[in-house]
């Protein structure tokens, strides 16, 4: 096994809601892999189970407020970050989703402009804000990382305007890539399979796709957390070092299945 593949690196979590998040298992193996990382958190709620989860950890962390929905926020929260250290950042992991729970049942069409505007903003767009201030901290290059789900690129019941998020989100993701390769600076995605999270519990009949998806994967299981936290080492750490502009499937193979497995067709 490696160790100390992140000794001496420096990186930012965006989006650690408790320990369930993804987001979570990412930083737990950068810790272990000797990170220093600084966390945001969008509210007071989410603050509170934050620090007491960093804590346990590395009770040294930063946490820093950064609502993106607030259009000053994700600079402010870069520039304190970088200010505190007295030094740049290595890598960011960007793991901010959110659609109004109501509408992602029922029909795509029925969405509202505000709920379509609010996704797009905190699921897609702060993204390219965070690549762009993180860009400016990142004198040595490093690595930025977002988490997709395979809703970007086919029809999942109950993720709607998420679904739509998601496709921008990854469209993003080349274009930064493009845009930051000059820096050294490189942008991937991994677009998670499906795994019990706050989030996920936030899609209707969750428990159908994890079923279909155990039963229908080639490797005929669904994706654990812990799996999702070494990828997630593997893209922001130098192991990947010549990785851009990839969406990174870590879902047990459901990304390549066109249908049921012939095993599970009715007769």
């Amino acid at each position: 096994m490696f160790s100390d593949l992140m000794k001496g690196k420096r990186g930012v979590i965006m989006g650690v809601a408790n320990e369930a998040s993804i987001a979570w298992s990412i930083s737990k193996q950068l810790i272990d892999q000797g990170a220093t990382l600084a966390f945001t958190y969008p509210n007071e709620a989410i603050q509170t189970r934050l620090i007491s989860l960093a804590n346990t950890f590395q009770p040294d962390a930063q946490i820093v407020k950064c609502d993106v929905l607030k259009e000053d926020d994700v600079p402010k929260a870069f520039a304190t970050i970088s200010d505190h250290w007295g030094a740049g950042v290595d890598f960011v992991l960007h793991s901010i989703a959110f659609s109004d729970k109501s509408q992602l049942s029922g029909r795509y069409s029925e969405t509202t402009r505000e709920n379509f505007i609010n996704t797009m903003i905190i699921s897609c767009f702060s993204f390219t804000e965070v690549c762009r201030e993180a860009s400016k901290i990142m004198p040595d290059g490093g690595s930025i990382l977002s988490l997709s789900y395979l809703g970007a690129n086919r029809v999942v019941p109950n993720y709607n305007t998420m679904g739509v998020a998601k496709a921008a989100l990854e469209s993003s993701v080349r274009y930064l890539a493009a845009d930051l390769g000059v820096q050294k600076i490189r942008v991937n995605a991994i677009s998670a399979g499906a795994v019990r999270t706050a989030a996920s519990s936030g899609i209707g009949d969750f428990h159908c796709i994890m079923s279909w998806n155990k039963n229908n994967s080639p490797l005929r299981r669904n994706v654990e957390a812990h799996e999702l936290g070494m990828a997630g080492l593997y893209m922001l750490s130098d192991l990947s070092s010549a990785v851009t502009g990839e969406i990174h499937y870590v879902d047990c193979g459901c990304n390549i299945i066109a249908m049921k497995a012939t095993s599970q067709q009715p007769d």
